[in-house]
């Protein structure tokens, strides 16, 4: 077996501490796996409300279930038995007039609400929820699960379903925005004159790092179809006059004449070949003084928590992907003809791996 040295990890990124199942008592212990196991209640409970809009009838003040059923054309009592619900959960509240109202947890469902939370809700209420019900397929198959519940990959999915396509491009923009902001505060772009997002979406990502760095140009790299919805996106953000949207396919290449690549948030939808295919394809665009800039979680040995280990199982499930340890990024990174260079933790659960050129 060959000893690799171990990659340069700056920083350190806290969380909250978790109580370890080893300390629980046996009522404790129950009490908590039968949360865990009824944690879809939840998902639909805020699902239905997202998708109904209901936080947005509840900006202007509180309402009766009536006004509520009437607006949201729904079934009045069983609309009442929701928001009850909702307010166990401390979405909503009912005051003592017997009428619905927001709190700040509902408020987060508000429609263009930061974090588009109500767009997150929807998607895992609805084209997640449904792919997660096969991962026992996926367990014992190594399948990915919307492939076969669905009957077509999940990218296939959204480029045939224009609306889901939409709510994934609403709650990936706000993400990737905050990630964009502290990718930007922990890594030093001074020396890069033109940032190419590959697979960049709809420009949220790059927009911010390019507000952040206003000596630098970008490019914008995505399928054509993604990069239309992103040109409107780019001219009111106030960068049309040092940023370039180019539709294309990163399976079979990418913008040359880049000073830094960026992937945020891709290798992790895909399996270890198409990934070094991608890889592959920058290195190729790349010069020798280059570097790219995955944003990626880095799965932390053993068994420490770690939301990045949840997401794991989610890119089995969605696209055949995976989150990955740092040793497994250095292997990809080596067979596309790169070397990590360093490993730069974020305040998001996102790091920043370099690598360079070999």
């Amino acid at each position: 077996m060959v000893a690799y040295p171990a990659p340069v990890i700056e920083g350190k990124m806290s969380g909250p501490s978790e109580p370890r199942s080893e300390d629980l008592t046996d009522a404790e212990a129950q009490a908590a796996l039968q949360q865990m196991t009824n944690g879809y209640w939840a998902t639909q409970i805020i699902y239905v409300a997202a998708k109904l809009g209901v936080a947005d009838c509840l900006q202007a003040g509180p309402r009766t279930i009536e006004w509520l059923a009437q607006s949201t054309e729904t079934h009045a009592p069983s609309l009442d038995r929701l928001m009850r619900a909702l307010a166990s959960l401390g979405v909503f509240r009912e005051n003592d007039d017997g009428e619905y109202e927001t709190t700040p947890l509902g408020r987060c469902l508000v429609r263009g609400s930061p974090g588009a939370l109500r767009a997150r809700a929807i998607l895992n209420g609805e084209e997640w929820y449904t792919a997660w019900g096969g991962l026992i397929r996926s367990v014992r198959t190594g399948e990915t699960a919307f492939d076969q519940v669905v009957g077509m990959s999940f990218f296939e999915y959204l480029a045939a379903n224009a609306e889901a396509e939409a709510v994934f491009n609403e709650a990936m923009a706000s993400s990737t925005a905050g990630a964009a902001r502290a990718v930007a505060a922990a890594y030093d772009f001074s020396g890069f004159g033109t940032f190419v997002d590959v697979g960049g979406g709809t420009g949220a990502f790059l927009a911010t790092l390019l507000q952040a760095n206003p000596h630098a140009r970008g490019v914008l790299f995505d399928r054509s179809n993604v990069v239309a919805a992103a040109r409107p996106l780019i001219t009111s953000a106030g960068l049309a006059d040092r940023c370039d949207a180019v539709g294309g396919d990163f399976f079979e290449g990418v913008p040359t004449d880049g000073d830094v690549y960026i992937l945020s948030w891709i290798i992790h939808d895909w399996d270890d070949g198409r990934s070094i295919t991608i890889l592959k394809n920058c290195r190729r665009a790349m010069t020798q003084d280059a570097r790219l800039l995955l944003i990626e979680q880095v799965l932390p040995p053993g068994n420490e928590p770690s939301l990045s280990k949840l997401y794991d199982i989610h890119m089995l499930v969605l696209s055949g992907g995976r989150e990955r340890q740092a040793q497994e990024y250095r292997d990809l990174l080596a067979a596309s003809d790169l070397q990590l260079a360093r490993i730069i933790p974020t305040d998001v659960p996102r790091s920043i791996i370099e690598a360079v050129p070999r």
